[in-house]
């Protein structure tokens, strides 16, 4: 609602979360096509196409894991819509659920809406915002349903390692819980190849979400994917059949176009996240009234204001004097911090850092 309410009112966006948006000329360019090749749109028949995606897109995005084959994998309308029907086909009124938070609000709100008992595990910065595996174990029992994670993290950039996600298994096993976690930076990490490994291919009830619109730069495509077991994916595409049906022939297309070639995407996306954090990195060290926890992975960072208000009030207050936007703790329940993106245009962050740093002086 933040969103939609200042994001066409603001000059300068600090508060986008995808790694900035290719164009098609540009994921052509990239992949080492050109506009001719689009010419193999023309004879494509605009019917709905295979409804779980198709083959091809399927065994594309089966790259990205180790173990994982098409049978275990549906696509479907962005992380949003893969969370939203992992939640609806797993998830029933009464059911114990445990959620990292923060995170993104789907993971607690979906299950509440729905009547489960759902009881957060909170990320603290003295612990890096990663999760402590003894509250965990203290929460979960032997009712639980399902642990929803979030890795990278959505809001702090944190980054739980394998043995992490391994201990997190180990406790879900012992109880038989399903464990979902949104995957959707995937593949931003600032070290390596920048690819965490999932919780698919460590845990046999271990789900994975993704899409096309953080890591690799193509939001508007709106198209994502569900990874697991495949008795998960078939009860998954019963509750798809009542939803999206499918994605789109020429969604699937240009996905499938960058997913075979996702290493060189993911390379534009390297150069742009791991410049643009130190970057921010550089200018956070110069501020008094800013603290953080620095990232290891995402596109997003929580920055710790030390100001007399609140971070509604220094959000409006930003935008109206300066032109810049983050997006207030307030509606992510962190008062106190603002979130920045910093994986936009280089420009566009150097800029709105230039200016919040004005703004800030004022203050002392």
């Amino acid at each position: 609602m933040w969103m939609n309410e200042w994001e066409t009112k603001c000059d300068w966006n600090l508060a986008e979360t995808c790694v900035e948006s290719l164009t098609i000329a540009e994921l052509l360019a990239l992949i080492g096509k050109n506009d001719t090749d689009l010419s193999a749109l023309l004879s494509m028949k605009m019917t709905y196409g295979d409804t779980k995606g198709s083959m091809r897109l399927r065994r594309a995005i089966c790259a990205l894991y180790d173990t994982q084959t098409p049978e275990n994998v549906i696509v479907t309308h962005g992380t949003i819509g893969a969370n939203m029907l992992v939640h609806k086909t797993l998830v029933s009124a009464g059911d114990h659920v445990v959620a990292v938070v923060p995170t993104y609000q789907q993971h607690y709100s979906i299950p509440a809406s729905i009547g489960a008992d759902v009881h957060p595990l909170h990320q603290r910065p003295e612990n890096g915002f990663l999760p402590d595996l003894n509250e965990l174990r203290a929460l979960v029992t032997p009712a639980t349903k399902l642990i929803a994670i979030n890795n990278p993290n959505n809001l702090t950039g944190s980054l739980m390692d394998r043995a992490v996600l391994e201990q997190i298994a180990v406790i879900a096993r012992n109880v038989d819980a399903w464990i979902l976690c949104d995957e959707v930076y995937r593949g931003t990490d600032q070290t390596g190849t920048g690819m965490t490994v999932s919780i698919a291919d460590i845990y046999e009830k271990g789900i994975s979400t993704a899409s096309m619109s953080k890591a690799y730069a193509l939001a508007g495509l709106r198209l994502g994917w569900i990874a697991g077991p495949h008795e998960l994916i078939e009860d998954v595409a019963i509750h798809r059949d009542y939803d999206t049906i499918s994605v789109g022939m020429i969604n699937d297309h240009f996905a499938a176009l960058a997913l075979e070639n996702y290493d060189k995407v993911l390379a534009r996306s390297h150069a742009i996240t791991r410049g643009s954090l130190a970057l921010l990195s550089d200018w956070v060290a110069d501020q008094s009234l800013i603290s953080w926890v620095k990232p290891n992975s995402g596109t997003t960072a929580l920055l710790k204001f030390a100001l007399p208000m609140t971070s509604r009030e220094l959000c409006v207050d930003l935008l109206k004097e300066t032109g810049v936007m983050f997006t207030p703790g307030s509606a992510l329940n962190m008062e106190g911090y603002v979130r920045i993106g910093y994986a936009n245009n280089p420009i566009i962050l150097q800029e709105g850092l230039k200016r919040v740093g004005v703004y800030l002086k004022k203050f002392g």
